[in-house]
């Protein structure tokens, strides 16, 4: 964190001004700030100011955790911005290009688990007899632990039918 010197403190926000314009609490700014996803300067006095900026960088953080994105990756994002500065719509199209091919993996995962919950995840069960997956054996067992089906690139449904 700087400190102000000859910077004007009418341009720069406070905490609490940046928290009611942003709808955030104070405590998710300081860990936003701590992760270095925002930065503010400090006073002589030790009290956190904000740039305007700051602003347009939380509402990309809140849309992006929406969508369900990471913070680690809203973080790598951001990496790329300049601070001090408010992110552009080609920064937003930058950012957003990046996330979209994240989402539609994420969405068709969803959607195959959407499309399957009621038969089976590959939860590795396979005691019920009428199981859909017909593992016998259990043949995903050999692949590792957990919901073998849940991952697309890990889709064996080929199983199915078989006997």
């Amino acid at each position: 964190m700087n400190t102000v010197s000859a910077t004007p403190l009418g341009r720069l926000l406070t905490v609490g001004e940046v928290a009611q314009r942003s709808g955030l609490a104070v405590s998710a700014l300081h860990f936003y700030e701590a992760k270095g996803l925002i930065s503010s300067i400090r006073t002589r006095g030790n009290q956190r100011r904000y740039g305007r900026d700051v602003l347009r960088r939380l509402g990309i953080i809140k849309v992006a955790q929406r969508v369900g994105i990471p913070l680690s990756e809203i973080q790598t994002a951001f990496a790329s911005l300049p601070q001090g500065r408010t992110p552009t719509v080609a920064d937003w199209q930058t950012l957003s290009a990046r996330w979209k091919n994240e989402l539609d993996a994420r969405i068709r995962q969803l959607s195959l688990l959407r499309d399957r919950l009621t038969g089976c995840i590959g939860c590795g069960c396979l005691s019920i007899e009428s199981c859909p997956l017909r593992n016998p054996f259990d043949r995903l067992g050999e692949e590792g632990p957990g919901a073998r089906l849940l991952e697309a690139e890990n889709e064996v449904w080929a199983f199915r039918g078989e006997p």
